[in-house]
């Protein structure tokens, strides 16, 4: 059907256009009919403007208007005209004005949607999933959308503005499941064989950092065949960056200015540098978590010198096994009731601790349970050591390192929601962590894992280590946290074939292995490969947090649901025998 085009969208109106001839286009987003006069508000992605339909001022298109309904993709033509005194709506920029319709051409009828087409509906997840389509109509949805593009823009400005290179790496790629398991993909031409899609491009933009390219970047699909979750989705978008003859000095200046630029552009904040610095060691001892939320102050202390001399059997025994005993202190929880203080144990017990010791402060001592066993110098420890006071109450746990302090970590997060420390108009806390273990050891397994991916490099004076006690090397690893989230993860990688050969011996894995997983790899390196590192920030949880959602799935188009399922056209799918027979593949 012919329609003239717009001269205008539906957020573009002002006063200055009262007498002008218009052409608006867009859905019909509510109808009122007030004694005969039809008051429509037209939609697009740039607002909302109100049209009038009224018989003495165009019948002919006031009987086409009686037709119109939610979500009929309309044209008109009218006049702006400043709204009748008494009925502007102040609370869209389009409110002062209307436009008295002279044509209406009805360009695409629609049938009742299965949800309203508005902002903070309460509607179930898959239903908005199924018709991701209707649901991106929604203003909140396409503001979700138009920040990531906002995002995108920023991106692509800096990384161009400091000389990098944008370079596109396979989406089909050499299976090399290290963590995740791959995605495959059957090759019709080379039978029995298969591609896989990209965990990230880690080997490729090595590669091009021995080809020469020193800054590259790319925004980049990544794929991984896992358990999903809110902030998980079995394709995901990395901000992926990597340079040449760098330290980590310099990529740490490289990611500050890029979140300094992002911050302003996308959020209008300014945000101060340096980002502060944490050791995973110092975020796990203070903070239970190497991705600490930083926006409110709740530290946990270290009581092992406190109780170095104890007699309390679980103190004793933590202490000779080289465990750690963590405190943390929850302000003016004093009156707690004993209901209360059961939920909380509960709620560490189901963590994997064996119990929760609390202490109420008082005015000349502590109250506790273990009261009992302690002298009045490892009282009087307790409160100087966590700088207590009468009202207060202190949470005592004990236990394996890094377990029990991860345990605290999330009582600590508890406690946060609990006492509401964590205001809306708080200032996002950003941090580094640094100086990771390079490598974590599987009890299962009986074997290491590399704690970020087989390419990272170890500390200069850990490289000895490597070969007798690869659980102590440090590696040259960073992560990057806002709000408790990690953001973004890199390291400087191996550029050694000898050493990245050691770090593959300490991994288990054997010669033979290494070269049918990564022989490319460690042959390009013998043809000069220079020191580079790099970085890749999870650019969906980066803008989920932007867009302050808590699920990636709201600043994602087409997502998938936690079964990895796409409700909307019905994916994964069942496919014929044909194209099976073509991949050389028989179900079972």
């Amino acid at each position: 059907m012919e329609f003239k085009q717009r001269t205008h969208t539906c957020g573009e109106l002002r006063e200055s256009q009262i007498g002008e001839h218009v052409v608006l286009n867009g859905w019909v987003d509510t109808r009122r009919d007030l004694g005969g006069v039809i008051f429509i508000d037209l939609r697009d992605r740039y607002g909302i403007t109100q049209i009038v339909f009224e018989p003495t001022y165009n019948s002919e298109s006031h009987e086409l208007g009686k037709a119109l309904r939610s979500e009929f993709v309309i044209s008109i033509e009218g006049k702006v005209r400043r709204r009748p005194e008494g009925t502007e709506n102040p609370s869209i920029p389009t409110g002062l004005v209307d436009v008295m319709v002279d044509k209406l051409i009805i360009l695409n009828e629609a049938i009742t949607p299965p949800f309203q087409i508005k902002d903070g509906i309460d509607v179930n997840e898959d239903l908005k999933l199924k018709y991701r389509f209707l649901d991106l109509r929604r203003k909140e949805m396409q503001d979700n959308i138009l920040l990531r593009h906002q995002m995108y823009r920023s991106v692509r400005e800096y990384f161009g503005d400091n000389n990098f290179v944008e370079v596109e790496t396979p989406v089909l790629m050499k299976s090399t499941p290290e963590g995740a398991r791959d995605y495959l993909v059957p090759s019709r031409v080379n039978k029995g064989k298969f591609y896989a899609l990209p965990q990230s491009p880690q080997t490729y933009k090595q590669l091009l950092m021995v080809s020469g390219f020193d800054r590259y970047f790319q925004i980049v699909k990544c794929f991984r065949d896992e358990d999903l979750r809110a902030d998980r989705q079995p394709e995901f978008t990395q901000i992926d960056v990597e340079m040449s003859f760098v330290d980590v000095e310099e990529v740490f200046s490289i990611v500050e200015n890029l979140m300094k630029k992002l911050f302003k552009e996308v959020k209008d904040y300014d945000l101060n540098l340096p980002i502060p610095r944490l050791t995973y060691e110092e975020a796990m001892e203070f903070y239970g978590s190497d991705k600490p939320d930083l926006r409110f102050d709740l530290k946990m202390v270290t009581l092992n010198e406190t109780f170095k001399s104890s007699e309390f059997r679980v103190f004793k025994d933590t202490i000779e096994n080289k465990g750690i005993i963590t405190g943390l202190l929850a302000k003016g929880c004093g009156e707690y009731t004993r209901n209360q203080l059961d939920v909380l144990t509960d709620f560490v017990k189901k963590l994997g601790a064996g119990g929760l010791i609390w202490m109420r402060v008082k005015e000349d001592t502590l109250e506790a349970p273990i009261a009992k066993f302690l002298t009045d110098d490892e009282k009087a420890d307790i409160i100087n050591s966590m700088q207590a006071e009468p009202g207060d109450l202190l949470f005592i746990l004990a236990g394996p390192k890094y377990k029990t302090l991860s345990q605290m970590g999330s009582l600590r997060l508890e406690m946060a929601n609990r006492l509401e420390l964590i205001k809306e108009d708080a200032a996002p806390a950003l941090l580094w962590v640094t100086d990771f273990p390079l490598l974590e050891w599987d009890e299962e397994t009986k074997r290491f894992y590399a704690m970020h991916h087989p390419f990272t490099s170890p500390k200069f004076e850990d490289f000895e280590l490597l070969d007798k006690d690869p659980g102590k090397v440090k590696a040259r690893a960073y992560d990057l946290v806002l709000n408790g989230n990690e953001i973004a993860g890199g390291s400087i990688r191996i550029h050694d074939s000898e050493v990245q050969a050691k770090m593959f011996k300490a991994l288990g894995i054997s010669d033979e292995e290494a070269e049918l997983k990564f022989g490319f790899l460690m042959e390009a390196f013998k043809y000069g490969a220079p020191p580079h590192g790099g970085i890749a920030f999870g650019f969906d949880r980066l803008a989920m947090i932007f867009a302050n959602k808590d699920s990636i799935r709201e600043v994602i188009a087409f997502p998938k649901t936690s079964s990895g399922l796409s409700l909307m056209d019905d994916a994964p799918s069942v496919v014929s025998e044909v194209q099976l027979k073509e991949l050389h593949i028989k179900l079972r």
